[in-house]
């Protein structure tokens, strides 16, 4: 069931909401056993083998936990849940991907049957391992299994995340929430759910009709023109801009209406001026899990410069198989992390003219542009299926077989347009494009990503999420977005606009991982 269905909007998510808020003003363990019924029986839409495995997982870890809790500072047991959990997750999500390069390195022929990979499993696998690593070290307790449940389970965030941390969530269960509250509560969160389905159905489901057939073609082993490859690439850059900031917006609006406040997960990450700010921006909650449970685990920062650069690319290929049991998904995160050791070692060249670089807008302007392309550039491994057609992506964006531009544009630059055509410019209709009106989504969505304030800034005055530390909400934008009819009539018109274009439904992107 996608949270951009008719039959989540208008059947699941009323029913649940209504029986929840009726069970809450009297019976708030009563509300959050239905709210674990409701999370379980959402899980079980797809698949209700996926349920039986996730039970399984939280009796596991739940009961590990105990033990944990219990005897303190027994390793073993720590190891069996890690071991547990990982070996789960590479059954199901990896041993395929295992398998397949076991037989092209070592030439043998080895076969496996398809596994079905289990919805989230990447996601409830890594927040429940960061649960007991803090039971390990003392900073995790919870003997409730309702509320244990409930913090692995809970369905606004338990496909796609974020990947909430226990501290944030288990307090959260036991809080009791006024009328005046529980009105606010519905305002916010309903208002961030709708933000979150237009940028879904509306903008990011429409740069997918730009990007797919530029891909698509590429993985034919077709060539594409040097303007084809770079609107496909951006387009797909916006795409899974507005589909997992869609989604985040949806996720913590869906809690916020059962009073839960989810951490951020996206805050403009194209805005970054470097790829380290990137990181702090995109997937927060998995960058912080990468973080503290992989990064430190391996020692940080603090055993050498050598050691350091290590650990950071060994932190981001884990983070690009996280993605994917794929090579092109491992080379993508390789990539992040060559870009992270480089944005290192320009840090410390330039310490002496650091703040004057900090201080000047258009040195700004640069590095937010630099780090822009960067991750355009990475992205294509991320969506392409194979290296050969991410090579072919490559090919044209670096201009190896030619420029082309659309015959409105012969006519958009008049004479000039032989000048273009004396350095081998072509004008032609574009394979992959229906026309020049397709193409003017893309400054309109470059637009909203680099003017525009994202949803948490706007609606900042009313605390719509948890916001980590180095996140700052602007002041020009914290009271923008507040509770009235003029606001719900703008609200009405844009989730109206959206539910128009639902005239199909497509999964988010991050569900694939």
């Amino acid at each position: 069931m996608l949270f951009n269905s008719f039959s989540f909007i208008f059947l699941f998510l009323p029913l649940v909401l209504w029986v929840f808020l009726r069970l809450e003003t009297h019976h708030r363990k009563l509300a959050l056993t239905w709210l674990v019924v409701a999370s379980f029986f959402f899980y079980a839409w797809w698949n209700p083998g996926y349920l039986f495995l996730l039970l399984i997982s939280i009796t596991f870890n739940f009961s590990i936990g105990r033990i944990l809790q219990r005897r303190s500072g027994q390793r073993c047991w720590l190891i069996t849940g890690i071991a547990g959990n990982i070996l789960l997750l590479s059954y199901f999500k990896y041993a395929g991907f295992l398998v397949s390069s076991s037989n092209s390195v070592f030439n043998t022929s080895w076969e496996i049957s398809t596994i079905v990979l289990p919805l989230a499993i990447s996601f409830f696998t890594f927040q429940q391992i960061a649960w007991l690593v803090d039971v390990y070290r003392g900073i995790g307790r919870e003997y409730n299994p309702v509320h244990y449940c409930l913090f692995v389970s809970f369905f606004p965030q338990l496909i796609a995340g974020p990947i909430v941390h226990h501290t944030e969530m288990m307090p959260q269960f036991s809080k009791e929430r006024e009328i005046t509250q529980k009105k606010l509560d519905l305002e916010v969160g309903l208002t961030l759910f709708c933000l979150g389905l237009l940028k879904k159905v509306v903008l990011a489901d429409t740069a997918a009709g730009f990007a797919n057939p530029v891909f698509e073609a590429a993985g034919r082993g077709e060539y594409l023109t040097f303007f084809e490859a770079w609107i496909g690439t951006l387009a797909y850059t916006f795409q899974i801009y507005f589909d997992f900031s869609g989604y985040s917006d949806m996720a913590i609006g869906l809690a916020r209406m059962f009073g839960i406040h989810l951490p951020i997960n996206f805050f403009s990450p194209y805005k970054a001026c470097n790829i380290r700010e990137f990181w702090q921006r995109w997937h927060i909650t998995l960058s912080r899990f990468l973080r503290d449970y992989v990064y430190f685990a391996l020692g940080g920062n603090r055993k050498g410069i050598s050691r350091t650069f290590i650990n950071i690319m060994f932190t981001m290929l884990i983070g690009g198989l996280w993605h994917g049991a794929a090579w092109t998904f491992v080379c993508w995160g390789g990539l992040h992390g060559l870009l992270l050791l480089l944005h290192r070692v320009w840090i410390k060249l330039t310490i002496p003219i650091r703040p004057t670089l900090e201080a000047s807008s258009l040195m700004r302007l640069i590095s937010i542009a630099i780090t822009f392309f960067s991750v355009c550039g990475c992205w294509v491994l991320f969506r392409a299926d194979s290296f050969p057609a991410a090579s072919v992506v490559y090919k044209g964006m670096l201009g190896f077989n030619g420029y082309v531009l659309p015959p409105e544009a012969h006519a958009l630059l008049g004479k000039k347009a032989e000048w273009f055509q004396s350095f081998g410019m072509e004008f032609h209709a574009l394979r992959y494009f229906y026309s020049s009106h397709q193409l003017e989504w893309l400054p309109l969505l470059a637009l909203i990503v680099f003017f525009l304030p994202n949803s948490q800034q706007w609606l900042a005055a009313y605390q719509p999420a948890l916001i980590p530390k180095g996140i700052e909400l602007s002041g020009k934008t914290r009271c923008l977005w507040h509770p009235h009819p003029i606001w719900a009539l703008v609200i009405a018109v844009l989730v109206s606009w959206a539910l128009l274009a639902m005239n199909r439904v497509d999964e988010f992107l991050y569900f694939q991982f």
